[in-house]
């Protein structure tokens, strides 16, 4: 009776394996049958815990599943923006403020954000703690490292203000502060920062920081950075390239949400320059804010967007009123969609 027990355990598992075999072949074959794609994507700075997803789907396979081939290129000085318009680049990673400018216009830049790759705002301002900085009236006396752009002194002044404080009392450095840690533990008293970055490398080199978030402080401030923007022309005339790309995009995203350090291994692998404990905090930090509270990867809520834009436009920050719910789409991350 035992022996029969166990027969039929293995032939059960047997059955098992056989099963899992097929549905691996079927995948194998579905990938060889469908017509490849080379696209090609730029990223806006060095490889970084940002770009994880990518690199995960990469690795694991997710593209050629799909059938892409994905190049990956670092971007020039001024950014991905101009590249992905002029359809030397089909996707391109971006940001919602810094991008703004090229949608107020009389001809707009024509690409479109298809996703968030962080659902809400990860930038603040950071200090040395003995600066006493704990909010943005203490900045007050203190000296900012600035990159002399207009929105981004402009949300600075705003949340200095609405604090009760005077911007005019901020003396404005201007600096292209590659580390913010060294910087800060120098001449800096406060500099502009994306906390997985910063923050996260103040941590790991044990400097006691002061750190607030925009986001926390006015949720017009909470607007998305980075994004993934595509060349339209792209988006219309390989509309099903796009979508077989973005299925395999966001499968990498959600596996290194899930998978952190394992995430943060392929990162390091496919980028060997990176630091190894650098990248497993940053990703430590981060897995759980790809998608955070939003009903699926890379959503974009269109209320904070268009928020953002409106006060924008109210503070004569930009040129012409950006229309409602103009520059992105939904499209290619609502999993109703991509079927």
């Amino acid at each position: 009776m035992k022996n029969l027990r166990k027969l039929l355990i293995l032939i059960l598992v047997g059955l098992f394996l056989t099963g899992c075999g097929k549905k691996d072949d079927t995948k194998s074959e579905e990938a060889k049958n469908l017509p490849k794609e080379k696209v090609s994507f730029l990223l806006d700075w060095e490889p970084n815990v940002n770009h994880a997803g990518l690199y995960v789907a990469m690795n694991k396979g997710f593209f050629e599943e799909e059938g892409i081939e994905v190049e990956v290129n670092q971007p020039p000085a001024n950014g991905a923006e101009a590249l992905v318009a002029s359809g030397k680049a089909d996707f391109g990673v971006s940001y919602q403020d810094t991008i703004a400018p090229a949608f107020a216009s009389d001809e707009p830049l024509p690409v479109t954000a298809v996703a968030a790759i962080i659902n809400h705002n990860t930038s603040g301002i950071i200090s040395l703690k003995d600066k006493g900085i704990e909010r943005p009236k203490d900045m007050e006396g203190h000296n900012y490292a600035t990159w002399g752009l207009p929105i981004e002194q402009a949300i600075l002044k705003q949340v200095i203000t609405d604090d009760g404080g005077d911007f005019s009392k901020v003396e404005l450095l201007p600096e292209n502060v590659v580390n913010a840690v060294q910087a800060i533990s120098g001449k800096i008293d406060s500099v502009w920062v994306f906390f997985q970055v910063d923050g996260v490398l103040a941590a790991k080199e044990n400097v006691p920081i002061n750190y607030f978030a925009f986001r926390d402080i006015s949720p017009v401030f909470d607007y998305y950075t980075p994004i993934l923007i595509a060349n339209n022309d792209f988006l219309k005339n390989k509309e099903d390239v796009a979508k077989r790309f973005m299925r395999a995009f966001i499968k990498g995203y959600e596996y290194a949400a899930k998978n952190p350090k394992e995430a943060a291994d392929i990162l390091v692998k496919i980028n060997p320059e990176l630091d190894k404990d650098f990248a497993e905090k940053g990703m430590e930090y981060l897995a759980d804010k790809y998608q955070d509270d939003a009903k699926y990867f890379g959503q974009i809520d269109p209320d904070r967007w268009n928020n953002f834009y409106q006060w924008l436009w109210e503070n004569k920050l930009i040129n012409k009123e950006i229309p409602k719910d103009f520059g992105f789409t939904d499209d290619f991350v609502n999993p109703e969609k991509l079927k």
